[in-house]
């Protein structure tokens, strides 16, 4: 991979030369937002859908709310085990920075000082997104759509090539998909022992909705016994 970022006339070098060139014509605050967004922003924006994914499906609750929380904890882990997966491989392919090889180039942020290959936020963000995904479908896109926008941002910001953003996209949706059906046989035991807990059920579902839908499924009860709407018209 090395090899790569020697000659200027390969199609990694010139996209991201035609990429980090944007950089160049736009105005130093747009510099300054694409700087903080590729950095930080998208990250903060992937894991604040899961927030919302996972307050959706506590407020709805239902028999499945334990799996789509389970899905929602998977997300940061295969994040996590994504960058674990990625330290020996920038160890074995030892890729400098582009900056490093390549001048002309305009660089957004500095002291990056370890390798390129394979992109840790596009790794991390994909797998993020591809958690997500398996959760939630739409809130899922929108996070896919981010993720690629995030790598799109490295290049911009000049420190990563081309290959090393697609390495990171592939690295994270292969962790996250590979191992989801064993972390799903492994973390929704676990939610629903929470969901059952006194104390920490609200973190799978909200205790009102969860109590009102066992007593409407369950005969004899106040909603669910016959009779209950005319005793309670009567009241």
């Amino acid at each position: 991979m090395a090899g790569l970022a020697e000659s200027g006339s390969n199609p990694d070098v010139d996209l991201l030369y035609d990429i980090n060139g944007l950089a160049k014509d736009a105005p130093p605050w747009f510099d300054r937002i694409m700087e903080f967004v590729g950095e930080f922003g998208l990250l903060i924006a992937v894991m604040g859908l899961i927030l919302w994914c996972w307050w959706g499906v506590r407020r709805r609750g239902g028999e499945d709310a334990a799996s789509s929380v389970a899905a929602l904890v998977w997300a940061p882990l295969a994040a996590g085990v994504a960058v674990l997966v990625n330290v020996p491989i920038r160890g074995f392919v030892e890729r400098p920075r582009p900056f490093n090889d390549h001048e002309g180039l305009e660089v957004l942020i500095q002291g990056k000082t370890d390798y390129s290959f394979v992109s840790d936020h596009a790794t991390l963000t994909m797998a993020l997104a591809v958690g997500l995904f398996l959760a939630n479908r739409k809130l899922g896109l929108v996070g896919l759509v981010l993720a690629l926008f995030a790598g799109f941002c490295r290049v911009y910001m000049g420190v990563h090539y081309p290959t090393d953003v697609i390495g990171g996209l592939a690295l994270g949706t292969a962790v996250a998909l590979l191992l989801s059906p064993l972390a799903m046989a492994l973390l929704t035991p676990v939610m629903r022992a929470i969901e059952r807990s006194p104390r920490a059920g609200w973190l799978i579902a909200a205790r009102g909705r969860n109590h009102a839908e066992r007593n409407s499924a369950v005969p004899g009860t106040r909603n669910g016994a016959p009779g209950a709407e005319e005793r309670d018209l009567a009241a």
